[in-house]
């Protein structure tokens, strides 16, 4: 498909403005909200620790007093499948994320108003496909190796700062679907509810994937916030180049705005959040997406036979929309006498459910506890334990059941479960390493496995990992 001259020129100004940012910061950037000091640093950064805060010419802090914000962290990790799975073996992936956030009330007098633009270098490649071959990815890290553009957006704060209008290319995941207990794991699926990435076009606007939308976020009070946003329903657009998403925006500039739209509206609530409340810390999240696009069914093609059947046309029935509806609880059960919400003992779980009949996954569940400075003498360690339960929906299971009448042969799916533990500690203050453990069980509810002469199902895996957080 040919690039309007329009669009090519929009992609390379988009290009030009990330490399001069990228050559007048050193590359110092990292892809999350920095919330920086008065000298430009973001909390938790090993910067912090350095001398003259590893900034011995001022640079950092004239660009703040500027408003110009800029960070860089790195992602690395050793993956193994030790059993199981498709296939033993091991994978290194990588990822640098940049960020630059600019204060525009500071830098041009438009009050309220902010920029902000992250990126990604990603390298290597994920263990799933070839290893392991499970729904949930075995990191939340995995996607094509490639630079990427992240978000690109504006945001205007009103009414006193208690809403904002965010614009631009957006990342669902930056703000909806999150536990905060959830994620200490580094499974993908307990950052997005595989219930939504596996079902939307392209896995929707979720890592590593941004598109083109508008956020209007609302904080009626300090322990509430009402948020409701569309997105370009598809990020990658529909397939008519290669298979993969990825590969069909694989820069981020698509900039894609002419597909069915995707909405997603999430209340939050809160609770003794402030260090020394006399409470146990509590946040709770209900949340409600649709998409306007249309789907195929799971199980029926057009003519009304099962797509399973020697007699059917091959076509699916196409369903008008989709959507889905999920909860998440993260709830402190012991406070420490220094009065973190963060620390202590926490307990998470999240639920999401979708319609069978056009969804691969028709419920997502998970949930965990975590243990959070608990050793006096590692204050910042956290050791946690979660699992998930990702259902085949009934209508794709129904499918399978017809293939085994039809051929009989053939294996019928039924859930994917997934086992974790982690633990996570800082090495100095902005540089962490985890030791991660999984267990998949029954990968992708029970495919037959590609290395399997007889066409046995995948068996179950265990994955060690090693991964390591450097903040700057």
């Amino acid at each position: 498909m040919t690039t309007s001259p329009v669009k090519r020129r929009l992609q390379l100004l988009v290009l030009s403005l990330l490399a001069l940012a990228l050559l007048a910061l050193d590359n110092e950037l990292r892809a999350q909200s920095l919330m920086p000091d008065a000298n430009g640093i973001q909390p938790g950064s090993v910067a912090l620790g350095l001398p003259a805060n590893g900034d011995p010419d001022g640079r950092r802090k004239a660009l703040a007093d500027r408003g110009i914000a800029y960070g860089l962290n790195y992602v690395g990790e050793l993956q193994n499948n030790v059993a199981g799975g498709i296939r033993t073996g091991g994978v290194y992936i990588g990822r640098f994320e940049g960020i630059v956030e600019v204060d525009l009330a500071k830098l041009a007098g438009l009050k309220g108003l902010t920029f902000h633009a992250n990126a990604f270098q990603i390298n290597g490649k994920g263990l799933t496909g070839d290893y392991v071959g499970s729904l949930a990815a075995t990191s939340y890290l995995e996607a094509r190796a490639t630079t990427r553009l992240s978000e690109l957006w504006l945001e205007q704060k009103f009414a006193s700062d208690k809403a904002s209008l965010r614009f631009g290319q957006l990342a669902a995941d930056a703000e909806f679907f999150g536990s905060s207990y959830a994620n200490q794991f580094i499974n993908g699926a307990f950052g997005v509810p595989l219930s939504f990435s596996a079902n939307v076009p392209s896995g929707g606007a979720t890592y590593p994937f941004a598109t083109p939308g508008v956020r209007l976020k609302i904080d009626p009070d300090a322990n509430t916030s009402l948020l409701a946003a569309v997105f370009n329903g598809d990020p990658a657009g529909p397939v008519d180049g290669p298979g993969d998403p990825q590969s069909r925006n694989r820069f981020g500039l698509n900039f894609r705005v002419q597909d069915a739209p995707l909405a997603i509206g999430e209340a939050q609530f809160r609770a003794n959040q402030d260090k020394g409340a006399a409470g146990l810390a509590r946040s709770v999240k209900v949340g409600v997406w649709k998409h306007f696009g249309r789907f195929d069914d799971q199980r029926f093609g057009n003519d009304g036979l099962s797509l399973a059947s020697p007699a059917s046309n091959g076509q699916p029935h196409r369903l008008s929309g989709d959507w889905g509806l999920y909860g998440i609880v993260d709830q402190q059960i012991w406070r420490p006498s220094t009065g973190e919400a963060d620390k202590g003992v926490g307990v998470f779980a999240r639920a999401m459910g979708a319609p069978s009949d056009r969804n691969l996954i028709d419920l997502y569940l998970d949930t965990g506890i975590v243990f959070a400075g608990m050793i006096p003498q590692r204050p910042d360690d956290v050791l946690s334990f979660g699992a998930a339960y990702t259902r085949i929906s009934s209508a794709a299971r129904q499918l399978d059941a017809d293939a085994l009448a039809f051929n009989g042969t053939g294996l019928v799916r039924s859930a994917e479960r997934l086992l974790s533990i982690n633990y996570q500690a800082q090495v100095v203050p902005g540089w962490q390493v985890d030791l991660d453990y999984q267990r998949l069980i029954n990968p992708s509810g029970g495919v037959g496995n590609p290395a399997s002469p007889v066409g046995a199902a995948i068996p179950s895996a265990s994955v060690v990992t090693l991964h390591t957080l450097l903040k700057y």
